[in-house]
């Protein structure tokens, strides 16, 4: 089940779009960090240029949205947390994270600033095409 609420977080109060997904956390976060994989999920991008295949800290490139080329730097990112946060133009887009639930399920969130509510329904849309693509549906 897909879902919206308000959450504290490490970067302060922010609004989570969160999906809990049949796979374990490591797959999740493969996905997640994998930047060839981003425009399957993201229905905004259409292309990727990274200086990272998969993201670390300080990954810089650029995202194709409607045809513009759009630069993007990943700001935080912690493999042990599973949490990684990226500007786009500049900008605090999001927080992406995974938490393990158990061996078998874990919870993809992101977590957007209040100045970006008009994503969230992008958000959710991503999480929906995340769980497909990790459940193989």
């Amino acid at each position: 089940m897909t879902r919206l609420q308000t959450a504290h977080t490490p970067d302060g109060r922010r609004l989570e779009a969160s999906q809990v997904c049949s796979v374990p956390a490591d797959d999740a976060w493969d996905l997640l960090v994998d930047t060839t994989q981003w425009p399957e999920w993201m229905a905004l991008v259409n292309g990727v240029e990274a200086t990272d295949r998969r993201i670390r800290a300080d990954t810089t490139g650029h995202v194709r949205v409607s045809g513009v080329w759009i630069p993007f730097r990943v700001t935080d990112y912690s493999r042990s947390d599973r949490r990684w946060s990226w500007r786009v133009t500049g900008v605090p887009i999001a927080t992406h994270r995974v938490e393990a639930l158990d061996e078998t399920r874990c919870r993809i969130s992101f977590e957007l600033p209040f100045f970006a509510v008009g994503s969230a329904p992008i958000s959710l849309r991503a999480l929906e095409s995340l769980e497909s693509m990790l459940e193989g549906d």
